[in-house]
């Protein structure tokens, strides 16, 4: 299937995407912190930068888009009908960076915690119930 946009459009659009800042991201932090807990956020020292790293309880958390991050099961995470090998390479690279990042902080002895951008647009206070049990 051809694109429904030009190279210029679709590069306009692919540039409003953000990475950090997102709004699923800005809902989950704001009722994180109403409910006492204190973070910092896309630490780079950190592999994969998490979104928000819990010193004091030694967590950190991934807010990930349901499409790029090919949440199981999700009805945003279906794949476009246009370029559809680039895509798949695409998505499959950041799962596969996903499960190698993981790995990595567990080792280094950290909590991983992943919230999804479906289940905070759902329930938000579900979300953060589980997130601080998760935390605890």
């Amino acid at each position: 299937m051809v694109d429904m946009f030009s190279k210029v459009e679709r590069s306009v659009i692919m540039s409003k995407i953000r990475s950090k800042n997102t709004v699923p991201e800005l809902l989950f932090r704001k009722a994180l912190f109403r409910k006492g807990f204190r973070y910092s956020l896309k630490n780079k020292s950190f592999p994969g930068n998490p979104d928000l790293v819990l010193n004091k309880y030694g967590v950190v958390i991934f807010v990930n888009g349901c499409f790029w991050h090919q949440h199981k099961n999700c009805k945003y995470c279906k794949l476009p009908k246009s370029n559809k090998l680039f895509w798949k390479k695409k998505i499959l690279s950041n799962v596969e960076r996903d499960l190698r990042v993981r790995k990595e902080l567990k080792r280094l002895g950290w909590k991983v915690l992943t919230v999804w951008e479906c289940e905070i647009k759902k329930d938000i206070s579900k979300v953060i119930d589980r997130t601080i049990k998760g935390i605890h």
